[in-house]
């Protein structure tokens, strides 16, 4: 066959395949639906070394045997290409190594097409149905997935980072979670880890060492009262001061108000089915939420003490750094003499934890950006539903998070 009829110079130009490798032989399997591209290099071509990149090495040998790549459908056909990959002598380095091709990457099973169309995809919807979209396994395509979001994720300077926050997250059903440290001053996601115990401050501070960042340069952390997290980082980052996220400590004062209503509701049947009237910031009630609040509010009700409690302390955020203190333990007064078990609980719960509630008002850290990212993350976890394991939506996380750009044309040699 005449590798120059207008046939191959077609398939030629739309692979985009350059010198020396041209288009030698195609066949096309109409009852399987499959068209088989091959390739071959001039005779007597020079190649670079793959191993220093001396680029006038001559081919030493010849593998025996076609290396394939899947490669984008041709019409409604899949499409593989096929190539025996020749092996150079290098007079520079004295290695013989087996030739990088500008096609694909080495050890890929796949073309930078083909891999940069299904990561477009796997982007956007669940991996699960990009892989039945394109008619390979899952698991084949999370591979492709995993290797572009640790070369995207080794481009990022996390250098600057001087302050943290971190937070876990269901990672599935169950009690299965991970770990997510941000900086949110870049607004990047630095570590998504297994677990939620004191181990993954142990595994933040040895992330940081492999990135040549010194634990010490962290001068802040943000968390919530989780002891297992306040040990970790009081053990593996001492130079850093503990915020506690304010945003947790009014999910707390949340918690302790709905456990004061489901036990009064016994005695209060008005209290049944009452729970976001009281969970709810105000401004995002109804009308006719408000008015029902306003008469459960004022009527003799634990739940309506409990309810001043909570509004009492959302307050505290808007006073100043020079009277936070007080005001915090005007509050802290009020509470345990209300007789009302679980706010007192919540407050000496909160007292002793008082110098990392009050850190706020020197550092505005909060919990915040996390809080906003748990959109992204959740739409992660749909876009990797089928992720088989918790690194599928770790990597899925990254991607989505730090919004990280794959440009896989730009790997090619030309």
């Amino acid at each position: 066959m005449n590798p120059f009829d207008s046939d191959y110079n077609v398939f030629q130009e739309a692979l985009k395949i350059e010198e020396p490798w041209y288009v030698f032989h195609h066949a096309l399997d109409e009852a399987a639906g499959e068209l088989d591209i091959y390739l071959e290099y001039r005779r007597g071509a020079l190649f670079a070394c793959p191993n220093c990149g001396y680029s006038r090495c001559h081919v030493h040998d010849i593998q025996d045997q076609d290396r394939t790549w899947r490669h984008l459908d041709f019409w409604q056909y899949k499409t593989i290409l096929h190539a025996r990959m020749p092996r150079v002598s290098c007079p520079s380095c004295g290695k013989i190594r087996t030739v990088h091709i500008d096609w694909a990457r080495p050890g890929a099973g796949f073309s930078f097409f083909f891999e940069s169309y299904v990561m477009s995809l796997m982007t956007e919807m669940p991996v699960a149905t990009v892989a039945r979209k394109v008619g390979e396994h899952d698991t084949r395509l999370w591979r492709v997935f995993h290797h572009y979001v640790e070369e995207g994720m080794e481009k990022l300077d996390f250098t600057h980072v001087k302050r943290v926050a971190v937070d876990e997250t269901s990672s599935r059903r169950g009690h299965e979670y991970i770990s997510l440290f941000v900086d949110p001053d870049a607004k990047l996601a630095l570590l998504a880890t297994e677990g939620k115990d004191k181990a993954v401050i142990s595994k933040f501070k040895e992330f940081l060492e492999n990135q040549g960042i010194p634990p010490e340069q962290i001068e802040e952390m943000c968390c919530d009262m989780s002891p297992a997290f306040i040990a970790g980082i009081t053990e593996q980052f001492p130079d850093a001061s503990i915020s506690f996220d304010k945003f947790h400590v009014m999910q707390m004062v949340n918690k302790a108000l709905d456990e004061v209503r489901r036990q009064e509701q016994a005695e209060q049947p008005m209290l049944k089915k009452t729970r976001y009237l009281w969970l709810k910031n105000q401004g995002n009630l109804t009308e006719n939420q408000k008015e029902q609040l306003l008469k459960l509010k004022d009527a003799e009700l634990k739940t309506g003490k409990a309810y001043r409690l909570k509004l009492a302390l959302q307050r505290l955020w808007q006073t100043s750094e020079m009277m936070s203190g007080l005001y915090f333990d005007g509050w802290y007064d009020w509470a345990v003499r209300s007789r009302i078990q679980p706010m007192v609980d919540l407050a000496k719960n909160l007292m002793k934890h008082r110098d990392g509630i009050l850190r706020w008002f020197t550092t505005k850290m909060t919990n915040g950006f996390l809080e906003s990212l748990n959109g992204l993350i959740q739409a992660a976890k749909r876009k990797a539903r089928g992720y088989r394991t918790t690194k599928n939506l770790i990597a899925m996380v990254y991607a989505t998070v730090n919004k990280l750009q794959f440009d896989l044309m730009a790997y090619r040699a030309y």
